[in-house]
């Protein structure tokens, strides 16, 4: 690994975010280490074997490693192309589910391949970032592309195939995400608010027309008006773990909630190891958050820098999301927490994610900002 070796292993490791890769794989293992202890309750009630869930997520691991490990090896234009790639396969999967799909918990957004139940919804999050990101680098690289308005049509078009699931808690997040790169791509003040007004009043349809989505919102706001039982449980275990936990295998609240390894995983977390490892694990997706940011405000390159801040939103919104939920904080979401809720689209989803953000994080040259300067030297 000495600097004086001149390969594609040694370029990668002096080139790479070493602090942030070292924190992605801890998140990355410690969501095993709680799948251990959240998932068997969960497993017995079924009918399964007690480990079911723990080797299933076992088995996603080392896959998602290998593609988020993988991808930080792409340059950028390769992860445009990889991008592009995903999301027509994305896009085509939603459309599929719309027919083929089984339905779970009032919405069908999952499709069955090869004995795996894919949620192709999933891969649609980290392409659509890095894609909507360069179509804003583009319109702003080179006006006579409608880079804006590409961006637009591929955001109509994910939101139409998201609501059809139907999936607000997803649709949600992706709009704040692109919204958040409308925003740092410097369009005008009142395009910005004009699609927030479109967005609240999305929302506001979805209340009134979709029943699940109804019935959560009013359940959030007024808990008698129905079963609060999973968020009030949640809520009770976090309290009860109080500053260290009640200890591994301790807590009670992966024995009753259905959810506890997946939307609720947080809150075994709280219960059996304390308030102390949560605010850690907090950390851990804040240092990412931050670092890449940080990155992004370095670098000269438009898209990088959109492509960059994009995955970061979408990582730590993702977790935001999740833990708000488990603290009464949101309506219940279905929203899963990266690297640590069982669910192997949603893994590997987080892991291409990442890989992405890795890959545009290295430290290389901006060839084409030099030669950029340079052509403007000579006129």
């Amino acid at each position: 690994m000495r600097r004086t070796r001149k390969n594609l292993l040694t370029e990668w490791w002096w080139t790479i975010d070493r602090p942030m890769l070292l924190v992605l794989i801890l998140i990355l293992f410690s969501g095993l280490i709680l799948s251990m202890a959240a998932s068997p309750p969960v497993a017995e009630r079924l009918g399964l074997d007690s480990f079911h869930f723990v080797k299933r997520h076992a088995f996603f691991i080392p896959i998602a490693l290998t593609l988020m490990i993988g991808m930080t090896f792409l340059d950028p234009r390769t992860i445009r192309r990889v991008a592009l790639a995903l999301l027509i396969a994305s896009l085509v999967g939603m459309v599929m589910t719309l027919f083929i799909g089984f339905s779970a918990k009032g919405s069908q957004r999952w499709i069955t391949i090869l004995g795996f139940s894919l949620q192709p919804s999933e891969f649609l999050k980290p392409s659509f970032v890095v894609l909507a990101a360069w179509l804003f680098a583009e319109n702003d690289r080179r006006p006579e592309i409608p880079g804006n308005l590409f961006s637009i049509v591929l955001f109509m078009v994910s939101v139409v195939l998201l609501v059809a699931q139907p999936d607000i808690g997803q649709t949600v997040l992706l709009a704040s995400v692109w919204g958040g790169l409308f925003f740092m791509a410097g369009m005008p003040l009142f395009w910005i608010f004009l699609l927030a007004g479109l967005g609240v009043g999305g929302l506001t349809m979805a209340y009134f027309f979709v029943p699940h989505v109804t019935g959560r919102i009013n359940r959030f706001l007024d808990p008698e008006t129905g079963d609060t039982f999973q968020v009030d449980t949640a809520m009770d275990s976090i309290v009860r773990g109080g500053w260290l936990g009640t200890g591994p295998g301790e807590g009670m609240v992966k024995r009753i909630l259905p959810d506890s390894h997946t939307d609720f995983i947080f809150a075994v977390l709280a219960e059996e190891f304390g308030i102390i490892v949560c605010l850690l694990l907090v950390s851990a997706y804040l240092f990412v958050v931050l670092r890449s940011l940080s990155m992004a405000l370095k670098t000269q390159d438009l898209f990088k820098r959109l492509a960059i801040s994009g995955l970061a939103l979408l990582f730590g919104l993702q977790a935001v999301i999740n833990i708000a939920v488990n603290l009464q904080l949101l309506p219940a979401k279905g929203m899963t927490l990266p690297f640590i809720s069982y669910g192997g689209s949603s893994l590997l989803s987080v892991a291409i994610a990442m890989g992405f953000l890795l890959a545009l994080t290295r430290r290389r040259p901006e060839v084409g900002l030099e030669q950029s300067q340079f052509y403007q030297s000579q006129k």
